[in-house]
């Protein structure tokens, strides 16, 4: 709170007799001390930084008497402005930790103090922000502007909350369909798009891109990391798939297939293995040392997505008509044969997204996340001792889009037992889920986007999410640190 001195500053100064019938300013001393008080208590002292207290003081004095009688006779269930923004700074500074309707300031249960997973402000269009330098770095604010229907769906862990973009990516013209960190990597982001470029860039400070690697013709549908970060191998529409080595900036190596090649896989533990699903019904084991085709195993539609769980032993796939196979694999030889399909889904659209997590808290056992064009979300348990047969366990019904959007699970929360995801839109924002809950599923939405959005990844640390859309830009959202 603030010292007598800084009380009695907002005061008006003298006024003219001409000017007696303005009203005067507030002077009552609690919520005089409350204006004044930073949003964050110092560490050193219980009183407000000089700096600040001297630039609100300014502030305040050019604010109509008007504007200051209206915010202290503001009342939310029979509280003032002053009961309000002291329960706001109390949960900043840890008071949280129990929330319950006696912790808000009516006390009366109706009261919604601002969410934790509130939304990034907007910008009203993404491309007023584009600069020739093709990288941006912005710290936006953080508002709580849901819609009515919204306010009731609400999530305490503040671990999906966002303080803002740490940096945008809006050096491609053309659409980023795919985008991904490196493994075990914070720092190293790519991402290709619909003219066959690939880009790699770095996200610390400061934001920059690395390469650009130039060798596809036509979309790039897939590519993913080496173990040590060293190579990427990317697939196309163009019907190959190329091994690039991201030091140099060169492409060391191109296999030509026979249809285009939708999705790519190293293999987790012989990283000289590589698994590709393409347009001709087939998922190939390829050396990644001779380019060689080493084994193959063929499916009833053309396989748009996989991922391999963290044995290396089992492959899981969709099909274009919306079905999800398991497929064993020897880590040793790259042998492929099929074990399971899974006809749960009843959708008969392609699908965008397959993701292994080796644990989940709400099925205590391995699950595997897949998402389809119709915008269905399904996610399955995993019976490893059955060679990979699924259970589907819940499944979600998002709006249905023309674009292949992805969707990804999110960090593991310690305080929540939910299930959440992360994923793309047609309506330009990114959104959360919780597929634990079917009804009123959405946890929080981030918006910043002027185009769909198609990609979403996380990075290793965890504290930072990108997201790609149908114009080019790439946006790297910081996540809020969690107590």
């Amino acid at each position: 709170m603030a010292d007598d001195s800084t009380v009695s500053a907002p005061a008006a100064d003298p006024a003219p007799a001409s000017a007696t019938a303005k009203p005067s300013r507030p002077t009552d001393p609690d919520f005089l001390s409350c204006v004044l008080q930073p949003p964050t208590p110092s560490s050193s002292s219980s009183r407000p930084d000089a700096d600040y207290a001297a630039l609100r003081r300014f502030l305040l004095r050019r604010k109509p008497p008007s504007a200051l009688h209206h915010r202290m006779e503001w009342r939310c269930n029979a509280k003032g402005y002053v009961a309000h923004r002291n329960f706001l700074l109390h949960r900043l500074d840890g008071g949280a930790a129990s929330s319950s309707a006696h912790s808000t300031p009516g006390n009366s249960g109706r009261w919604f103090a601002a969410p934790a997973t509130s939304e990034v402000d907007s910008w009203s269009s993404i491309r007023n922000l584009r600069s020739n330098s093709g990288v941006l770095s912005r710290t936006v604010s953080v508002s709580s502007k849901q819609s009515e229907p919204e306010r009731h769906v609400r999530f305490a862990e503040p671990a999906y909350s966002f303080v803002g973009m740490h940096c945008i990516f809006d050096n491609c013209k053309a659409s980023v369909t795919i985008l991904k960190f490196g493994r075990a990597s914070s720092d190293v982001l790519a991402y290709g798009s619909s003219d066959g470029s690939l880009t790699v860039c770095q996200v610390s400070d400061p934001p920059s891109v690395l390469q650009k690697l130039i060798g596809h013709s036509k979309d790039i549908t897939d590519f993913d990391f080496s173990s040590n970060n060293q190579y990427i191998a990317s697939c196309s529409m163009d019907k190959t798939v190329r091994v690039w080595e991201i030091s140099k900036g060169t492409c060391i190596r191109v296999v030509y297939g026979v249809s285009s090649q939708l999705c790519i896989s190293f293999h987790p533990v012989n990283n000289n293995l590589l698994l590709v699903g393409n347009a001709n019904r087939e998922i190939n084991a390829i050396n990644f040392s001779t380019g060689r085709v080493v084994s193959k195993v063929t499916f009833d539609n053309a396989v748009t997505a996989l991922d391999i769980d963290h044995t290396g032993q089992l492959i899981f796939a969709g099909d274009a008509q919306g079905y999800i196979y398991s497929i064993s694999v020897n880590s040793h030889t790259g042998s492929l044969s099929r074990s399971h399909k899974n006809k749960s889904c009843k959708s008969k659209s392609s699908i965008t997204t397959i993701q292994y997590r080796t644990f989940s808290l709400v099925a205590r056992c391995s699950v595997l996340l897949s998402c389809a064009q119709d915008g269905n979300l399904y996610f399955f348990s995993i019976a490893t001792n059955a060679q990979g047969y699924l259970t589907l366990i819940c499944s979600l019904k998002l709006a249905s889009t023309v674009q292949n959007i992805r969707a990804s699970f999110c960090p593991l929360l310690s305080l929540e037992k939910g299930e959440f995801i992360v994923t793309g839109s047609g309506d330009s924002n990114v959104y959360f889920y919780d597929l634990a809950r079917p009804k009123n599923s959405c946890v929080n939405k981030l918006q910043g986007h002027g185009s769909p959005v198609i990609g979403v990844a996380w990075n290793h640390g965890e504290n930072l999410l990108a997201s790609s859309d149908s114009d080019g830009t790439v946006i790297v959202w910081k996540r809020a640190k969690s107590n």
